[in-house]
């Protein structure tokens, strides 16, 4: 039989807050609030603990505990180190250039493209762009992650061979943000 009940561990540098089915996190480098709502699930604080609970044994519960347990995790670590996504700019054909106006990132001269290209950047997002490396940091493992995808979606090609067409923008990596 499967762990009904699973406790997580809280750092002494973080506070969380409880109300409902609102978990709130806060640490050295932000806050983050999410949802969790669930049948049967319930998820508690004691003073060094969060206690994800069910009295329900089923499977679904059983995984939607994990999720939960994988989301809140995720909070911790974005409030304490945040995340990174580093994707790199590749051409062969046309140089590109990229900027960030606002909440949106422009991928211009794409492939001789007159029209820039956009993707959209999410909420409390930082964007850095170095030669051609691009940086994307934030406490929300989610929204950095996404953005990520959106700029590598931006630049996908179509009816022409990837083989020969490599150009775009790519994610080539992710890791805990410290700085």
């Amino acid at each position: 039989m499967k762990e009904t009940r699973v406790d997580i561990q809280i750092p002494e540098e973080i506070n969380v807050i409880i109300e409902d089915y609102m978990v709130k996190i806060s640490g050295p480098k932000g806050e983050l609030q999410r949802e969790f709502v669930y049948p049967g699930i319930t998820i508690t604080k004691t003073d060094s603990k969060v206690i994800v609970d069910t009295q329900l044994v089923g499977r679904s519960q059983i995984a939607m505990i994990g999720t939960f347990v994988s989301h809140i995790k995720n909070m911790i670590i974005g409030v304490t180190k945040g995340f990174e996504y580093k994707l790199k700019v590749v051409y062969a054909h046309f140089p590109i250039q990229v900027k960030v106006e606002g909440s949106t990132f422009s991928i211009g001269n794409f492939l001789g493209e007159r029209k820039p290209r956009k993707a959209k950047i999410l909420p409390n997002v930082d964007i850095q762009i170095v030669k051609d490396e691009i940086f994307v940091r934030g406490i929300n493992k989610e929204y950095v992650a996404q953005t990520a995808a959106n700029m590598e979606q931006a630049t996908r090609i179509k009816r022409r061979d990837p083989r020969v067409f490599q150009d775009g923008v790519h994610v080539v990596g992710w890791s805990q943000w410290t700085k």
